[in-house]
């Protein structure tokens, strides 16, 4: 998170909002020689106070947390380059914008018998986002490849216990610059949602609640 006290004033509904919108993050736990990181999809809970998800029984986080851990979902939202030229200012350096939300908390073990339970509610959650189309259910797979694949796979509850929020959208820089910059970033083809960037910056964070 960046230490600049103007980047993060967003309150902590905003960056679930974020967090619920995007679905997919890093997962962190510590681990020795070197930290363990895995890219998932989760689902936050309506209290915001935990979240599902899981992992191949292979992967190393899987295999390490065996009771409950200590551990961080980093989750990434639009971001862009910024070049000095845009804010009309020649007393300005390059520099990046970007929005992050970061769930710090307790990666719990669940019971391996709740995996299709929890695999049906998770795909229900994502499946509901492609509306009109038909939802996609586990009773559409053969019975026995979806008892291979329940063996493999193993599901875990994230106890949120803190919400961190960046939101670097040049807040330290007069309107004009900002403005400036906004107006060049919408259209850039350095960074990711770009255009939702350069929203954001003129104060549309209801464009969060629109991606």
């Amino acid at each position: 998170m960046h230490p600049n006290p103007a980047f993060r004033q967003e309150p902590n509904f905003t960056n679930l909002l974020l967090a619920r919108k995007r679905g997919f993050g890093t997962l962190c736990i510590n681990s020795d020689p070197a930290p363990l990181l895995s890219h998932i999809p989760f689902v936050i809970d309506d209290a915001g106070k935990s979240a599902e998800l899981h992992l191949v029984r292979s992967n190393p986080i899987a295999r390490t947390t065996d009771k409950p851990t200590p551990a961080v979902i980093s989750i990434s939202g639009p971001d862009a380059y910024v070049s000095p030229d845009w804010y009309g200012d020649p007393a300005q350096v390059p520099t990046w914008n970007y929005v992050a939300v970061h769930l710090r908390g307790t990666l719990h073990p669940m019971d391996q018998g709740l995996m299709r339970e929890h695999l049906d509610r998770v795909s229900a959650h994502f499946e509901a986002m492609l509306f009109p189309k038909r939802p996609w259910t586990t009773a559409k797979m053969p019975t026995d490849v979806l008892d291979r694949l329940m063996r493999t796979i193993l599901p875990f509850r994230f106890e949120i216990t803190e919400i961190e929020g960046t939101w670097k959208l040049n807040q330290n820089k007069t309107d004009q610059a900002r403005a400036g910059a906004s107006h060049e970033i919408r259209t850039s083809p350095v960074g990711h949602e770009t255009a939702v960037l350069a929203a954001l910056m003129m104060g549309g964070v209801q464009e969060i609640d629109n991606r």
